[in-house]
């Protein structure tokens, strides 16, 4: 490793803060793989390091940090390790307190952002502090969405935000969007001319409100940067070691921020799963993390394969599926053995919930065996989806069997267009009653909350709204079925009884 050396006369050169023991380089080189040893000794940069599920990336990541400190490539006050959220920054901060370096930054890039931003703001604006922050873009979205034509009015707020968060991570403004859309062949939520006049109203209601949202952290900090040498020159005076955690999911607007802290430097170490890429829909790409090596010729490059989390059954699951999409990577298995997953085919989507409530009633009643001895009770069952639209349709599979329950995150009584739908049904007639309220039910859904049977439609909050919407006109038409003399009233009490049952994890 080559000693650090401090390009600045009022940085100290002494890697350790006041009263902080000095580390002892070996200590931080024990209980690592191969792989990991390769990447902790890799103190500087440039590096890229794969990391695959499972391979005790946040290890490496915190020894490589404390191995550069303690070998003395750079000093602890000069390091900034990224994280993607505040919660991997705590941990991270945890760790290499545990390692003995109290002193290491380690936060998003949005929240160094804001420290910069609060710094360097008053001078740029006439001494006036830096607006306070939007706690959501909601709010302002949803009475935007109001003013609407047609049924484009019931779009969500979600969708709209995260169409704005596209954007911002492109820099893109209100008057280009129509073009830089069409440009990236993509497809907002609603008419691009109908998101161009949201984005702008949006826009305009933050200055008026004098507030910032967290997208403004990121452009306003890259405009200082551009724009202004002196701040530029002493920001990156302060940090010049960067480790960056989540790299795959790196956007447009990040990586400029990234680039802009660099400067002329190369001590960068990216982390990363091009296979883990989660936020593409908000303008994030795996292509920074895969490029890595043409931006910068002669960077080390390694990979972390050994998982330390599933067995050798899943993982060679993973790595079929892996190999069909054109991946080379392969994880290597380092845990027991276990069962093998099944993969099975269903015709619709009744069956396979039909499925999937026989398997948990054989699983509780012992009559098929469990993976691990003992016996199966509820709590020890998860159900996974894909998307959250999907709940509310194993929520009714499960009541429907009597299964008890618990949904992590919102229930679907909760939900707002399942309480606005219940609204609707508390105004229709008392005359209304069996098949026919249900009927009504679905028209007043039709032309009061733009409801449209089988539209998919818009964006991920928009299919959620409408999944939830099917599944109250279906559970209102089996009541109704069932009781054909049912009124308003009756099927209020029954959803009443549903929600209970929901929240108390019961199925009664």
């Amino acid at each position: 490793v080559r000693p650090f050396r401090a390009a600045h006369p009022r940085v100290s050169a002494d890697p350790y803060p006041c009263g902080v023991p000095r580390l002892d380089p070996s200590t931080l080189l024990a209980d690592l793989d191969p792989e990991q040893l390769d990447a902790v000794q890799a103190a500087r940069g440039p590096v890229v390091i794969h990391a695959g599920a499972g391979s005790g990336k946040t290890r490496v990541i915190s020894r490589r940090t404390a191995y550069a400190i303690a070998t003395e490539v750079v000093p602890a006050d000069q390091v900034l390790v990224v994280t993607f959220t505040d919660k991997a920054a705590t941990e991270m901060v945890a760790r290499l307190r545990s390692l003995g370096l109290p002193g290491v930054t380690a936060r998003t890039f949005h929240a160094h952002a804001l420290s910069q931003l609060r710094h360097y703001w008053p001078a740029r604006h006439d001494g006036a502090l830096l607006p306070d922050l939007l706690d959501s873009k909601l709010p302002i979205l949803s009475r935007l969405a109001r003013q609407l034509p047609g049924h484009y009015r019931f779009t969500p707020s979600k969708d709209l935000a995260d169409e704005i968060e596209w954007a911002k991570a492109r820099r893109i403004v209100p008057k280009t969007y129509e073009r830089e859309a069409s440009a990236a062949h993509r497809e907002p939520p609603i008419p691009a001319d109908l998101f161009v006049r949201i984005f702008g109203d949006y826009e305009r209601a933050k200055v008026r409100a004098v507030r910032i949202d967290f997208d403004d952290l990121l452009v306003e900090t890259v405009n200082l940067l551009e724009t202004d040498v002196d701040a530029a020159e002493m920001i990156r005076s302060r940090k010049r070691w960067f480790s960056v955690d989540e790299y795959q999911d790196t956007n447009p607007l990040q990586q400029r921020l990234l680039e802009l802290w660099l400067g002329d430097g190369d001590d960068l170490c990216v982390v990363g799963d091009e296979d883990q890429t989660i936020y593409a829909f908000t303008g994030a790409t795996s292509d920074y993390l895969t490029g890595f090596t043409a931006r910068f010729p002669g960077a080390r490059e390694i990979t972390l394969s050994r998982n330390y989390r599933s067995s050798p059954e899943i993982l060679a699951l993973a790595n079929r599926l892996l190999a069909a999409e054109g991946r080379r990577k392969r994880l290597v298995a380092t845990m027991p053995s276990g069962p093998a997953p099944s993969i099975l085919p269903f015709a619709d989507g009744e069956a396979e919930l039909a499925a999937m409530v026989a398997s948990i009633r054989g699983l509780t009643s012992g009559a098929t065996p469990a993976a691990t001895p003992g016996a199966t009770h509820a709590a020890d069952i998860a159900v996974l989806v894909r998307i959250n639209a999907q709940i509310p349709l194993i929520e009714a599979a499960l009541t429907k069997a009597r299964i008890p329950f618990r949904v992590r995150g919102q229930r679907f009584f909760e939900r707002q267009e399942v309480r606005d739908a219940l609204r609707i049904l508390k105004r229709l007639p008392a005359t209304a009653t069996g098949p026919l309220l249900a009927h009504l039910l679905q028209e007043r859904l039709i032309t009061e909350m733009g409801y449209l049977e089988g539209d998919d439609s818009g964006g991920p909050a928009a299919r959620e709204r409408t999944a939830s919407l099917a599944l109250v006109i279906e559970l209102a038409q089996e009541t109704a079925a069932a009781n054909v003399d049912i009124d308003p009233e009756a099927l209020l009490s029954d959803f009443a009884a549903r929600a209970a049952a929901e929240a108390e994890g019961s199925a009664d």
